[in-house]
């Protein structure tokens, strides 16, 4: 009886596809020397979010992975390659709890004060105008 390792190893190469393993950036360029400094060649192998790709999607061999990881990590240190990015998210919600409210209810400035939109500045000097024509009326009266 073959142990869980070896089942699973035999049923594995058993699959009918082949898969062709991706070849690397350094081995189709050419390139003898991974120089922290060559930044364009270390974004090949970072995500969008300045992430260090894995071995498997890059295509490299241990020994090429271990020396752009460390060329992009001493890149990093000397501030040529950023630590992390930050991506707009595409989502329309948030986590903002009650914020949220409160954008329905209008603009905000820089100052982060709600801002009037046309039809409450209508209203406001509609209601400021009432207020004029009361006190007009009293002092007549009076």
């Amino acid at each position: 009886m073959a142990s869980k390792k070896n089942r699973a190893r035999s049923a594995r190469d058993a699959s009918p596809r082949k898969f062709k393993k991706k070849t690397s950036v350094l081995v189709t360029e050419k390139v003898e020397y991974v120089d922290y400094k060559d930044v364009d060649l270390l974004l090949r192998f970072m995500s969008d979010r300045a992430k260090i790709r894995n071995r498997r999607v890059a295509g490299n061999t241990l020994q090429q992975q271990r020396e752009v990881a460390n060329a992009i990590k001493n890149a990093r240190e000397m501030a040529l390659l950023p630590y992390s990015k930050r991506v707009a998210s595409s989502r329309t919600g948030g986590r903002r709890g009650d914020d949220r409210r409160d954008d329905r209810r209008g603009p905000r400035d820089d100052a982060g004060e709600r801002q009037q939109t046309d039809g409450e500045a209508t209203d406001a000097v509609e209601a400021t105008d009432d207020a004029a024509v009361e006190m007009v009326g009293a002092t007549e009266e009076a």
